[in-house]
């Protein structure tokens, strides 16, 4: 990236245009939106970040402004130096513990007892650290203490491969497939997995990765139904995917949902509930849901 705009607003403000962006159907996607809490001691001091691969136009501005509903936000716009800088961001940061698991850079060492998950800092979404990833993380741990049994999953938008890798842990002769709409994320899950121990390839214990939006890849599709689906995207496109996935889970299997904002909740759940799923469990992990809902086994 090489542009930033940045916009500072409470909390409630940022949020509410985080939502404008997920139902904006002509938003331009080569602008990365991202927002949330910028020091833990003032939790109302929120910013909305945008990333661009040009300098901003008129128009970009003009569409980072209409996300507040009318208010006129002051715009900082820097050229930023020709860095990675998702890498950069995810540099130094902290090992986490989720139930059974330790997540950690290479650059800490391993936690004795738990199943240590080495994620480095990458172009991929996943390091554990995002309150969605770490959620979903914690709930897989309760769903598998719950006594759900899974022989076949499916994670999509997988990023690094962390939560693909999570489930083959807690179900180890289970059948696994992670998809991810970008490329870069390929390589990363085939690094990562290697580095992890995680074994690739079609069959019970391993890892097939393909690279394809939502369920559009044949892979995906002859490896259904599955007893657990794992998405942690985002709202808008979970709303979207909820009757492929209502299509691709079978009778009383799991969809493990994340990345959305608790004030997005309602709209995700109706759609799932029209797919023909009910609520198991939910998690909010500030301003973020977890949500484990079970396909009912007659629609």
């Amino acid at each position: 990236m090489s542009w930033k705009i940045t916009v500072s607003a409470p909390a409630q403000v940022v949020r509410a245009a985080l939502v404008a962006h997920e139902d904006a159907d002509d938003w331009d996607f080569s602008i990365v939106l991202g927002g949330g809490q910028t020091d833990p001691a003032e939790p109302d001091a929120w910013q909305l970040e945008a990333w661009l691969e040009r300098k901003p136009t008129a128009a970009d501005k003009a569409a980072i402004t209409a996300l507040f509903a009318g208010a006129k936000p002051k715009l900082i716009i820097e050229e930023l130096a020709d860095e990675d800088w998702v890498t950069l961001s995810q540099q130094n940061v902290e090992p986490i513990t989720e139930g059974p698991f330790h997540v950690r850079t290479p650059d800490h060492p391993p936690a004795h007892g738990l199943r240590d998950f080495v994620i480095p800092a990458s172009q991929a979404f996943g390091t554990g650290h995002h309150e969605t990833t770490s959620g979903c993380l914690a709930m897989l741990a309760h769903m598998k203490a719950k006594g759900l049994v899974v022989r076949n999953l499916a994670d999509i938008g997988t990023g690094t491969g962390l939560l693909a890798f999570a489930a083959l842990h807690l179900w180890p002769r289970a059948r696994a497939t992670a998809s991810d709409i970008d490329a870069v994320c390929g390589p990363v899950v085939a690094e990562n997995a290697e580095l992890n121990g995680i074994p690739l390839g079609d069959g019970p214990g391993k890892l097939a990765m393909v690279i394809a939006p939502g369920m559009e890849d044949p892979l995906l599709r002859a490896a259904a139904p599955y007893d657990l689906l794992i998405a942690n995207i985002l709202a808008g496109p979970l709303a979207e995917l909820s009757r492929d996935f209502g299509k691709a889970v079978a009778p009383g299997g799991s969809v493990l949902l994340a990345g959305l904002l608790t004030a997005q909740e309602p709209t995700v759940r109706a759609a799932y509930t029209r797919a023909g799923f009910s609520l198991r469990a939910r998690m909010q992990r500030g301003n973020w849901t977890i949500l484990w809902l079970r396909r009912r086994s007659t629609r």
